[in-house]
């Protein structure tokens, strides 16, 4: 049996027309049999929802979009897909004056939305049997399977559910399949939130069984620090699931927190990998999860609400929370007192639940791996993995590079 590595190439890998050529020599020399997942074309999805509230460049639309992707992948619309070019183009169309004239379903803005996966899927096809990769052939999620937890928007795929239903008679070859969308449970489409294409690749690999699962950004891994806070950090070499789930909940956007489940229960290692430069440095990997002595990298978001009361969490604030799908920083209730750590946006949704006493926090910060945290810092949280703290500062920027250069230089002199 052949090993399947599955390949993920966001929107960032396709900002320009050699990025389909980049691809191409990337699956050539794949040594594993190759399954590729696409986002749309670089600032496509944008463009889509523009047009979804704005009938005047809807009109125009259209036009441009064949044309981009026509400049991606000369020949598209001669070629074997072309067909297949041409509905999405005239669907896209069809969908667009529908929901501007008002009368339009939430399926039709979603129709809309997913076009952009879909005229990447075939471009990317095309590009690659052009270049002599005869087996590439272009996949809707939806129409082999995949199963999605929701209707209309949707926060996970539904692996057991498309497990049951997966047509893998349809992925011979190399299959190039499209992220970010599914089949909702009312048999419609329905899209993931925002960097739900990794969720994608990830479940795809899940079901596949896949060796490995790479995605292919445009930077040297995941970072130490996020470069937003201006220090330039040197890349993680490895990085446990638990690990990665904790820097995705605290500002690190290169890995998306849905990302990391489909792929730890089968122990699939994750490699990110730098798509503009894939032999620069090597790539971080995300595995399973390993007991380290020191620190390996920080997590900050900004914008927190710490609520407390003297009496236990009410069955209305936590049916909220459940509700609106918040994922607390911190959550102890007891008869006597309760404490609640969650972002100042999600405090917004549950200010008029709330009771008791709520105070206003900079930032919260997750301390990757083991350390000793500084006596000024007000610690949240603390396992195994990561140490959660509070800050209060007038200066966030400076105050991470402090904490960081204070971490990594006592390390350091150990």
């Amino acid at each position: 049996m052949v090993d399947i590595t599955v390949h993920k190439f966001g929107g960032s890998c396709l900002r320009e027309k050699e990025d389909i050529e980049r691809i191409a020599e990337i699956i050539k020399q794949s040594s594993d049999r190759p399954v590729i997942v696409v986002s749309a074309l670089w600032g496509m999805t944008d463009r889509l929802i523009r047009a979804e509230n704005d009938p005047t460049y809807a009109g125009r639309l259209v036009q441009d979009l064949r044309s981009q992707h026509l400049i991606f992948a000369p020949g598209l619309d001669l070629g074997p897909f072309g067909y297949l070019f041409e509905k999405v183009i005239s669907g896209i169309e069809n969908n667009l004056l529908e929901y501007t004239s008002g009368e339009a379903s939430s399926n039709c803005k979603n129709l809309i939305l997913a076009a952009g996966e879909r005229l990447s899927a075939l471009a990317i096809a095309h590009k690659l049997r052009d270049t002599g990769v005869d087996e590439a052939h272009p996949i809707g999620a939806e129409d082999i399977g995949l199963k999605l937890k929701g209707r209309t928007g949707a926060t996970e795929i539904d692996i057991d559910m498309s497990s049951k239903y997966l047509d893998r008679e349809k992925l011979t070859g190399i299959p190039i399949l499209t992220g970010w969308f599914g089949e909702g449970e009312d048999g419609n489409i329905a899209v993931l939130s925002r960097g739900g294409s990794d969720h994608s690749a990830a479940a795809f690999a899940n079901l596949l069984d896949a060796r490995k699962l790479i995605l292919w950004k445009d930077v040297d891994g995941i970072k130490r620090l996020n470069p937003r806070w201006g220090l330039d950090t040197p890349s993680i070499p490895y990085l446990g699931y638990e690990q990665a789930y904790e820097l995705s909940m605290h500002g690190t956007p290169i890995i998306h927190r849905a990302t990391v489940s489909p792929i730890t229960e089968l122990g699939i290692p994750v490699e990110v990998r730098n798509f503009h430069n894939p032999t620069s440095e090597p790539p971080t990997i995300i595995g399973p999860d390993l007991i380290n002595k020191g620190v390996i990298a920080i997590g900050c978001h900004p914008g927190v609400a710490v609520i407390s009361d003297d009496k236990p969490l009410s069955s209305l604030l936590l049916s909220k929370i459940e509700e609106y799908e918040i994922t607390p920083w911190l959550m102890k209730s007891t008869p006597e007192s309760m404490k609640l750590v969650i972002p100042t946006f999600d405090f917004d949704r549950l200010e008029e639940y709330v009771q008791g006493k709520t105070e206003f926090k900079t930032a919260i910060v997750s301390i990757i791996g083991d350390c000793k945290v500084p006596s000024e810092y007000e610690i949240v949280s603390k396992n195994e993995f990561a140490t959660r703290i509070i800050i209060e500062c007038e200066n966030l920027s400076q105050e991470i590079r402090n904490l960081y250069h204070s971490l990594f230089s006592l390390q350091d002199c150990k």
